[in-house]
């Protein structure tokens, strides 16, 4: 788009009071954001009502300077990212979102030159969420990374929301396996600033990973500071480029509950890890099971409520499991340990071993990678692919 008509999609987005449900009508109503700034004030109102007309009627404060600051950033590309800015009105917005209930107007992409300005929608069809737990347990965070992965391999872009815990756990497993000439994105962060911020700011390193070989989107102007109010929003731009949404872990009163209810509404699949039956963060998923979400224990479940084919690659056919019963071959230390978290005395009086014997043995399996070691003095065995 050229300067001028980047001007007017800014103000009709950015003024206060006009929300994205006011834009689609006035959009729908007269056309482009030209044409409608073109209409006075009693037009609007026919189609907002007289509050968001109101505030129309004025220009925004600092517009010139948000222009501005677009503008230099659309012009910005650099390291082996572009930038723009998709609008409602392109024939490259993403269909699976546009078919949602509120598809944003404007959209912020920066990532791959070849899926920022390939000849297909950013957002490949095949495309699954992945969200959770912001505070993960060490198995959470490991499930997601080995779902994202095993997913990926099979030909998924995995879809979430650059948060702490299980979504930066997907991200990384989406990029452990970057094709450099892939078609598609690896992995997409949906995030709740303007896409000249990073938040939180430890995942600026995954962020510019992402930019390279995914794609960073935003509904928000540049400059917009993490409100606590943008991330339940961003939610059902996550699920909307999805096919499903896969819940790894998540608290009765996690965020993730909401993409997965947003999801459901939009018609889209609902899948969840369940996990121990003491552990808070699989509340929300167990909670999810009962209301129908598929329970999902390896990534191969997912691709066949999906209706996609299972390739033949290893991290496919063998991909993340949930945990369970050990083999009669397991060590006598990680049989007794179990799935759920144990502190030492349990696990003394479950083995018969001495406590350093038993926290000896404990740290060789903790760098092995098989224990991880919990706040409160907790061990918990990790599931392997």
């Amino acid at each position: 788009m050229d300067r001028d008509e980047l001007a007017a999609w800014l103000r009709l987005t950015a003024t206060p009071g006009v929300g994205s449900t006011s834009v689609r009508r006035l959009l729908a109503a007269f056309g482009l954001p030209q044409q409608v700034l073109a209409q006075g004030e009693a037009a609007w109102r026919e189609c907002t009502g007289p509050a968001a007309a109101r505030a129309l009627a004025a220009e925004p404060e600092g517009l010139a300077g948000l222009v501005q600051r677009t503008w230099d950033w659309l012009q910005a590309d650099g390291d082996g990212s572009a930038r723009a800015i998709l609008t409602l009105a392109d024939a490259h917005y993403p269909p699976a979102l546009l078919a949602t209930e509120d598809p944003p107007p404007l959209l912020y992409l920066m990532g791959g030159a070849r899926f920022v300005r390939g000849a297909e929608p950013f957002a490949p069809a095949r495309s699954l969420a992945v969200v959770g737990s912001r505070n993960p347990t060490a198995q959470g965070a490991e499930h997601a990374r080995q779902f994202a992965r095993a997913l990926h391999g099979a030909g998924l872009c995995i879809v979430s929301g650059l948060a702490r815990g299980v979504d930066a756990a997907a991200h990384e497993g989406a990029l452990a396996d970057v094709d450099e000439d892939a078609a598609w994105p690896a992995t997409i962060a949906v995030v709740g600033t303007g896409l000249d911020r990073v938040y939180p700011a430890a995942h600026r390193a995954l962020a510019h990973r992402i930019a390279q070989h995914g794609m960073l989107v935003s509904e928000y102007p540049l400059g917009t500071p993490p409100l606590p109010a943008n991330f339940p929003k961003r939610n059902r731009i996550i699920s909307g480029l999805s096919q499903g949404t896969l819940v790894v872990e998540a608290a009765l009163a996690s965020g993730s509950l909401i993409t997965a209810r947003l999801a459901a509404e939009q018609g889209r699949e609902v899948f969840a890890i369940p996990g121990s039956i003491h552990a808070p963060q699989s509340r929300g998923c167990h909670a999810l099971i009962r209301q129908g979400a598929k329970l999902v224990e390896s990534a191969q479940d997912v691709l066949e409520e999906l209706q996609l084919p299972v390739p033949s690659a290893p991290q496919a056919q063998e991909p993340a499991e949930c945990g369970g019963e050990g083999d009669d071959n397991d060590d006598e230390v990680l049989q007794a340990l179990g799935y759920d978290p144990l502190g030492l005395d349990a696990l003394v009086a479950r083995t018969g071993l001495d406590a350093a014997t038993l926290q000896a043995r404990l740290l060789e399996l903790e760098l092995q990678g098989d224990v991880a070691r919990l706040p409160g003095a907790l061990f918990q065995r990790l599931g392997r692919a």
